[in-house]
């Protein structure tokens, strides 16, 4: 057993899965995983980079990453936007990274030392375009280790940007972390002289290559075809890969999503909750269920792809959802999309956890 806060526990676990090169800019509340995995690839015989800013940070990632490194990178929410670009330059080229952020109250600087979870919609919506990226929700510093391993196992497997959405609660919260001696790691596929941008088979990802194996690769975020050259002007191939970049996510969901049930089997009310303020949610759940109110407790550990189907099953089941979040109701407005039941936000956006207290006496009145 460990003693580490979920930004070292995050480090942890991207040395576990593989993780060689880390490319990063300082920035509040995630800097305790630059600087541990400082440390950390010094001993693995990694890189590590200190970048001038957050735009280089995930550039050299995704260069790495065609260079044959597991690679990732952390920030917070300024930081968290200069990536958009090229976190979508990275879904479009089917490039593996994990990018972890720790997300604080914002807009813009906003209060750079406190917690919220504004980024939920940039983390899905933040490039411009159709595509796809998966996106994990940890509640504790075990998760941030098991969630930045499961990050790059499912970024490496289905070739996407993995983001370990994580707010500055969880990053800063010291517990114990246990760390297995053997865990489970998956690399990517490689067969040599097919297309690294295009396959017809059933889990929609091709074979990835490295720069320097003598294989004929071109690497762009123009519209191409499977061997990566130029197509702009040709709708069919714009169309098919598109629909495959999307389709090799959307497929699969179901082999990606996670979810927690809580005490759900009688509830008439139901709180759907993720990351830190599923803790508060769970405590206030079992203190009313004391109290025999019919609640029950559904935390989504992926939030994209969103776990719609079990959303919609929910929402068949309870009379009403109510949706904590440290946000103006990101993701209450989208399952609102998938239930026919009553969606209640309770948002709050100061800077502070959403405690306990808020939510019995929400619930109470509900």
């Amino acid at each position: 057993m460990h003693y580490l806060s979920g930004n070292e526990a995050s480090a942890e676990g991207a040395i576990a899965a593989g993780c060689r090169f880390y490319a990063g800019y300082p920035i509040t509340p995630s800097s305790e995983l630059m600087e541990r995995m400082a440390e950390r690839l010094k001993e693995v015989h990694g890189v590590f980079i200190q970048m001038e800013d957050e735009i280089a940070s995930i550039c050299a990632v995704l260069g790495a990453s065609w260079a044959g490194a597991k690679a990732m990178t952390a920030t917070s929410g300024p930081g968290f936007s200069l990536m958009q670009e090229a976190i979508g330059y990275g879904a479009f080229t089917e490039t593996p990274c994990v990018i972890v952020d720790i997300q604080r109250a914002g807009p813009c600087t906003g209060q750079a030392t406190k917690v919220g979870s504004g980024d939920i919609m940039q983390a899905k919506w933040g490039s411009h375009g159709d595509y796809q990226v998966i996106a994990l929700s940890p509640w504790s510093s075990q998760e941030m280790y098991d969630l930045t391993l499961r990050a790059f196992n499912l970024s490496e497997q289905y070739r996407v940007p993995a983001l370990v959405m994580a707010d500055e609660a969880i990053g800063h919260l010291r517990e114990t972390v246990q760390i297995a001696p053997k865990v489970e790691v998956w690399n990517r596929k490689k067969e040599k002289g097919k297309a690294p941008f295009d396959i017809e088979g059933e889990d929609g990802v091709p074979p990835m290559p490295f720069f320097g194996e003598g294989e004929r690769l071109s690497v762009t975020g123009s519209t191409h075809d499977g061997y990566g050259f130029r197509r702009t002007d040709d709708p069919e191939v714009h169309a098919r890969l598109v629909s495959r970049i999307n389709r090799k996510i959307l497929d699969n969901k179901r082999s990606i999503i996670e979810t927690e049930n809580y005490l759900l089997d009688d509830a008439e009310t139901a709180v759907v909750a993720y990351g830190f303020t599923a803790r508060t949610s769970l405590f206030a759940v079992k203190r009313l269920r004391k109290e025999g109110q019919k609640i029950g407790m559904l935390r989504l550990k992926t939030l994209w792809p969103f776990p719609d189907e079990t959303v919609t099953d929910l929402g068949k089941r309870v009379k009403r959802i109510l949706v904590p979040e440290m946000n103006l109701g990101q993701v209450a407005g989208e399952i609102k999309k998938y239930v026919s039941c009553e969606v209640i936000s309770l948002s709050q956006t100061n800077g502070e956890v959403i405690a306990p207290e808020t939510l019995i006496e929400k619930l109470k009145k509900i």
